[in-house]
């Protein structure tokens, strides 16, 4: 299992990156929203990864971060989703994005990806419904990107634009899991949270008070 890579980007395809990885070329298919925020081409680079081996086929799959990672490995057990149209999500609302459109029933916001039909996007949010809080809950655990930073050296700021900034992350998960200690069901919690996020930003205070109202009874 090859579960990160850390080189130098020698191509950017379309859907695909070619990381040399002293000197092997690694093909990485990455959603739309990575490869923009990929660095300039013969500058470091790391990726976490995810590989689809099959009897004819052997693909490696790039990810930003490890909540993209696992987002991609979440859509998959839904039925009806493969690997490119999870990346197609991915694509369009981000790991974050993808959280929030399922604690809101939001399957409109899912449809808008490429190739995502109407269907498929209700299963999504049917089926991953009570298994997204634990994967939004760990928002704020990790960095933001460690694309542009090789293993061995101090990461770089990242070269493109994210849904979230980190500190928001973490209210989000901090707001989830006082939310869930208080015995509210973490799927009603998430979608509390959500609902409150633009209203109460990366404040974690105001957003546990904004989602407290959410969930207070009529």
């Amino acid at each position: 299992m090859i579960g990160r890579l850390s080189g130098v980007l020698a191509h950017r395809g379309i859907d695909h990156a070619l990381i040399d990885v002293r000197g092997v070329g690694y093909v990485v298919h990455c959603s739309e929203r990575t490869l923009m925020e990929l660095p300039g081409v013969g500058e470091a680079v790391t990726l976490h990864t995810d590989i689809l081996v099959r009897e004819d086929l052997l693909q490696l799959f790039g990810f930003a971060t490890l909540l993209e990672k696992e987002w991609h490995r979440l859509l998959l057990s839904v039925q009806g989703i493969g690997a490119k149209a999870s990346l197609a999500i991915l694509g369009t609302l981000g790991p974050e994005g993808v959280g929030r459109a399922i604690a809101l029933e939001d399957w409109g916001a899912i449809r808008a990806a490429p190739g995502v039909g109407p269907k498929i996007a209700q299963r999504v949010v049917n089926e991953l419904r009570d298994k997204a809080p634990a994967l939004m809950a760990a928002a704020g655990e990790e960095p933001e990107t460690v694309t542009n930073a090789p293993e061995e050296e101090t990461p770089a700021k990242p070269a493109g634009k994210r849904a979230k900034t980190p500190s928001r992350n973490a209210a989000q998960a901090a707001a989830l899991s006082a939310l869930t200690n208080l015995g509210y069901a973490p799927v009603d919690a998430s979608r509390a949270v959500a609902e409150a996020l633009d209203e109460a930003g990366e404040d974690e205070a105001a957003l546990i008070r904004a989602a407290l109202k959410r969930l207070a009874p009529a």
